[in-house]
C-alpha cells in the first residue's frame, strides 16, 4: 500500500474558516486554526500573516515575531512587512532588532509616515534625542498636520533643554488638535522657561479638557506656589488628592509646601504616602527639626548603611554628630567647608566685560517671571532654568561655569568622600536662576536638598558701608534653626567681587548677610547633580 504524504495543502474551505474567525474578531480561534494549518503547510504566507496579526491583536507580540520574520524573508522589499516586524519587535522590548526594520521601511517608502513616527518614538524611549528629533521632523515633513508628532517632538526638545523650540511644537500640536496632555506638557515647558502666568493658564486649559487630571492639578499648584498664590496652590494640591489620594506628585508637592512653611508634623504623612523622590530624606529632616531624636537616629543609621549620596542626609548627619559629639556615620562630605571654592571667571572680571553687560541686560529685559521665595527678603528670584534658555549670555556663562567646575573636580579628585567619588560626570545644571536684592536684602540660612554642588556667579555687588561682611555669603554646618545643644559649629564668610564664582557641596548651610548700600546685589545661582530627576524647589544666594 502506498504511504500518505506527511503534509497537505489546506482546502479553500479551511483557509476561509481561518479568515472568518479573524474577520469576526475571534482572534484566539484564528490563532489556533492558523497554527493547525501551518503544521501541515508551513510555507503559506497568508497563514503566517493571519497568525501574526491574530497574536498581535492579543498583545502576544513576541510570539508574533516569527510569523512576520517569515513574511519578510518571502518579500524583503515590502515596507509594510518590515514595519509590521519592527512593530512586533519593539512591542516585545527588542528595540535593537526593531530599529533596522523601521529604517528599512523608511528607505523602501520615504513617505511612510508611521514608520518615521514609530522609529522616532523608539529613539525617544531609548533617550537617543537627536535621532528622535530627526525622524519626528521627517514624519511632520510628510504629514504637516500630524499633531502627535509635533507633541512628541516638543517633549524630546524639552528633554534636551530646548524650551523655546519645545513650546513652539506644543503650541503647533494644540493648534491642530487641542487636548489635555499637550496643554499639560506645554505648561511644564512654560514653567521651566520661567513664564509662570502662561504655565498656569496652560495647566488650567488641560483641566478644561480633562477635569479629573490629578497630575495637572499638582503641577498647577506648584506653579501657583511659585507665583505667590499660596491659597491657590494648596487648593490645587488638595484637588489632586481628592481625585487620587495616593498621587505621588501631589502628595510630595503638598508635603514640600508644608515643609517649607514649617508645618513639619503635617508634612510627614504626605511624604510617606508619596514615596517619591527624596521623601525619606525629608522625613528625616522633619523628625530632626521636631526633636524626635530617637526616631531620627534609627532612620539615619538605616540610611548610612546604604549609598551615601544625599546632601540633605549629609547635612543632618553632620549636624547631629557635631551636636551630640558622636561620629558622623554618613560619608557624603563630612568636612564640607574644606570644599568651598572661590575664584574669578576672567571673562566676567575683566574691565568693561561684554559678557557681564549682556547678562545684566538679559536679566533686565528677558521675559522671565519672578517666583515666590519665602526665605528671600527685599529681593526677587527668577523662575525656570536660566542656563536652559536660548539667550547667548546665559549659554556662554553656563559653559564658563562648567569649565570651572571641571577644574574644581580635578583639584579634589583623590578625595574618598562620595561627594567627589560620585561627582557629576556630565556638567548639566539641574537648576539655575538669578537673585536680585536691594537695600537690606538677604536670604536666610538653607541648603539645597536637590543639588550636589551649588554655587553662584556674582554680577553686581553693593558697597560695604557698615562692615566688611555686608552682602557676603556665610557658610556653616549649622543653620535653618536646627535644634542645638551648643554653638560650636564651624563657619566661613566669603566676600565675592563682581565676576567671582563661589561653589560648595550642596549639604552646606549658607545665607547672605544684609547690606545697607543703595545698590543692587545680583547673582546667578545654580545647582548640578549626577542625575537630573526633578526641577529644584529651593532658593538662591
Amino acid at each position: 500500500m502506498a504511504m500518505q504524504p506527511s503534509s497537505s495543502q489546506p482546502t479553500q474551505a479551511e483557509v476561509q474558516q481561518v479568515l472568518n474567525f479573524f474577520n469576526a474578531g475571534q482572534m484566539a480561534q484564528a490563532e489556533q486554526s492558523a497554527k493547525a494549518l501551518l503544521q501541515r503547510s508551513p510555507n503559506i504566507p497568508m497563514l503566517h500573516n493571519i497568525l501574526g496579526s491574530s497574536l498581535a491583536a492579543q498583545n502576544k507580540f513576541a510570539e508574533a515575531v516569527p510569523s512576520f520574520k517569515k513574511l519578510v524573508e518571502v518579500d524583503p522589499k515590502s515596507p509594510e512587512l518590515h514595519f509590521n516586524l519592527a512593530l512586533m519587535l519593539a512591542n516585545s522590548q527588542q528595540f535593537d532588532l526593531a530599529e533596522p526594520h523601521y529604517i528599512k521601511a523608511t528607505e523602501l517608502m520615504p513617505n511612510f509616515v508611521d514608520a518615521h513616527f514609530n522609529l522616532a518614538y523608539l529613539y525617544q524611549t531609548q533617550e537617543k534625542w537627536e535621532s528622535a528629533v530627526k525622524y519626528y521632523r521627517q514624519a511632520i515633513w510628510h504629514q504637516p498636520n500630524f499633531a502627535e508628532a509635533y507633541a512628541n517632538l516638543g517633549a524630546v526638545l524639552q528633554k534636551q533643554g530646548k524650551l523655546a523650540d519645545a513650546i513652539k511644537n506644543y503650541q503647533h500640536a494644540i493648534s491642530i488638535r487641542p487636548d489635555a496632555l499637550s496643554y499639560f506638557n506645554l505648561g511644564t515647558a512654560l514653567r521651566n522657561e520661567g513664564m509662570l502666568e502662561d504655565a498656569i493658564a496652560s495647566f488650567r486649559k488641560a483641566l478644561e479638557y480633562h477635569p479629573r487630571y490629578a497630575e495637572a492639578y499638582s503641577n498647577l499648584g506648584e506653579s501657583l506656589w511659585y507665583f505667590g498664590d499660596l491659597n491657590g496652590a494648596v487648593d490645587s494640591f488638595n484637588q489632586a488628592l481628592a481625585i487620587d489620594p495616593d498621587n505621588p506628585s501631589a502628595n510630595y508637592n503638598l508635603a514640600v509646601f508644608l515643609y517649607d512653611n514649617n508645618e513639619l508634623e503635617k508634612a510627614i504623612p504626605h511624604f510617606e504616602r508619596s514615596r517619591y523622590d527624596d521623601w525619606q530624606e525629608r522625613v528625616l529632616y522633619c523628625l530632626y527639626k521636631t526633636e524626635q531624636f530617637d526616631a531620627f537616629k534609627l532612620k539615619l543609621s538605616a540610611s548610612a548603611s546604604k549609598v551615601n549620596t544625599s546632601p540633605l542626609i549629609a547635612t543632618l548627619s553632620t549636624h547631629y554628630a557635631t551636636n551630640f559629639g558622636v561620629p558622623d556615620e554618613y560619608n557624603f562630605c563630612k568636612s564640607p567647608l574644606d570644599f568651598v571654592y572661590h575664584a574669578a571667571i576672567p571673562e566676567l572680571a575683566e574691565q568693561n566685560s561684554p559678557l557681564l553687560r549682556d547678562l545684566l541686560n538679559d536679566i533686565e529685559h528677558a521675559e522671565i517671571s519672578a517666583r515666590k521665595q519665602s526665605r528671600l527678603v527685599n529681593g526677587i528670584q527668577s523662575s525656570g532654568n536660566l542656563f536652559k534658555r536660548s539667550e547667548a549670555s546665559f549659554q556662554t556663562l553656563a559653559n564658563l561655569v562648567a569649565r570651572t567646575i571641571k577644574q574644581y573636580y580635578e583639584h579634589y579628585a583623590n578625595h574618598e568622600c562620595m561627594f567627589i567619588q560620585a561627582f557629576p560626570k556630565n556638567i548639566e545644571f539641574s537648576s539655575s536662576w538669578y537673585v536680585k536684592m536691594k537695600t537690606g536684602g538677604h536670604l536666610s540660612s538653607h541648603i539645597h536638598e536637590e543639588g550636589w554642588i551649588s554655587g553662584a556667579v556674582y554680577l553686581a555687588i553693593p558697597k560695604r558701608i557698615t562692615s566688611e561682611e555686608e552682602g557676603c555669603i556665610a557658610l556653616s554646618t549649622h543653620g535653618d534653626n536646627y535644634p542645638v545643644k551648643h554653638n560650636n559649629f564651624p563657619k566661613m564668610v566669603v566676600a565675592p567681587k563682581v565676576g567671582d564664582v563661589c561653589f560648595f557641596p550642596s549639604s552646606l548651610f549658607h545665607h547672605t548677610i544684609p547690606f545697607s548700600a543703595d545698590e543692587a546685589r545680583i547673582c546667578i545661582a545654580f545647582d548640578l547633580k549626577p542625575e537630573v530627576a526633578r526641577t529644584a524647589k529651593h532658593g538662591g544666594y
